[in-house]
């Protein structure tokens, strides 16, 4: 496991607000190390979403602003740099719910990524071709309407565009909601590829518990709109009131 390095990811008493009232997430602090998987726990409406969308700046479509608080990305602050500007910089948000462009091809979509880096028709090529590497079942549908694809190649095509950017760090909201447990594990080996292979770092926002600690290194329980509890991953699997009190259930007897 690696530990948790300065200056790369650092979210510092946060509050957001929806409207002018409706408050989401208060005093929210965190890290990310650099070449960490970080798990983001809590249950539906704990304030995961609204966390990850105000560190990528996404709040403002749901009427919704950082009202307190820092976010730093190695060490500069990016409170008010726009979404376009974080993904310059290396940050990228997969949201939730498989957002694809149903009428575009799967190939379009992914190439669709790599608008931001403005590159040669030869570097595209080879991005592309990294993304097949790692999804080798979207080459196989790169022709195919994405809108027609099965909802765990729609969440690996939403992946592989957000891969076109050449992010450092990955925000993940809810990338096993709705799909079959089988294609869950293998998006999370996919994820932990990256990660050992390419160095990539993931702030992964979870219902699945268990799922998120077996490959995260970090994790932090939100209850609503607070961190109610952190610690390495090992630590929070180990924990009985965890599992009582957060994860809905027993410990699982093998952990790997």
């Amino acid at each position: 496991m690696t530990h948790e390095k300065a200056g790369f990811l650092e979210v510092r008493n946060v509050e957001a607000l929806y409207g002018q009232a409706i408050l989401a997430v208060h005093d929210v602090s965190l890290k990310v190390g650099e070449g960490n998987i970080v798990a983001l726990l809590g249950a539906n409406g704990a304030g995961k979403s609204t966390t990850l969308k105000a560190i990528s700046n996404l709040l403002g479509p749901a009427r919704g602003r950082v009202s307190k608080g820092d976010i730093l990305w190695r060490d500069e602050q990016i409170n008010d740099l726009s979404a376009s500007k974080l993904v310059a910089r290396g940050i990228v948000q997969v949201l939730e719910g498989r957002h694809v462009f149903q009428q575009l091809t799967v190939e379009e979509n992914i190439l669709s990524g790599a608008f931001v880096r403005k590159l040669s028709r030869n570097a595209l090529r080879e991005s592309l071709e990294q993304v097949y590497t790692w999804f080798p079942y979207l080459k196989q549908k790169r022709k195919i309407k994405a809108g027609l694809t099965s909802g765990g190649e729609q969440q690996m095509v939403a992946i592989g565009r957000a891969l076109m950017t050449k992010p450092r760090l990955v925000l993940l909201d809810e990338p096993s909601m709705g799909l079959a447990p089988i294609v869950v594990q293998e998006i999370f080996e996919i994820l932990r590829g990256l990660n050992r292979g390419s160095g990539v770092s993931f702030l992964l926002a979870e219902q699945n518990a268990n799922l998120a600690l077996k490959y995260a290194d970090h994790g932090y329980i939100l209850e609503m709109g607070r961190v109610a509890l952190s610690g390495t991953a090992e630590e929070l699997r180990a924990r009985d009131d965890v599992h009582d009190f957060y994860l809905g259930g027993a410990k699982p007897s093998v952990p790997h």
